[in-house]
């Protein structure tokens, strides 16, 4: 088969998904828990932060937002009696895990 018979003989499909209007059953907002996003590059000016805790907040009633260690440990302290996750990373992470990983309310990190 030479290259024009080739071109002949392929196929083209594509395939479209429907966006459904259909209404979801809300989700299951997880209650005192507190989740708290270390960053230091975080802005919430940023559409990307603005969406992103949106996300979050859909799912965790209480979110808060540091840009330092030191900002993150006090927060964990104030709020000694709901269960704590963290989110973190890089060289900021790195310094934060060691201090926190014993209280007893985090949960994850």
């Amino acid at each position: 088969m030479d290259a024009q018979e080739s071109k002949e003989n392929l196929t083209t499909t594509s395939k479209s998904t429907a966006s459904s209007n259909i209404h979801r059953p809300l989700q299951y907002m997880a209650q005192n828990y507190l989740l708290i996003w270390v960053d230091a590059s975080i802005d919430e000016e940023k559409k990307d932060c603005q969406d992103t805790l949106t996300q979050l907040k859909n799912v965790i009633n209480d979110v808060k937002l540091c840009t330092e260690p030191n900002q993150c440990i006090q927060v964990l302290n104030k709020f000694g009696k709901e269960q704590a996750f963290v989110i973190t990373s890089g060289s900021l992470g790195q310094h934060l895990v060691p201090e926190i990983h014993g209280i007893p309310h985090l949960d994850a990190i």
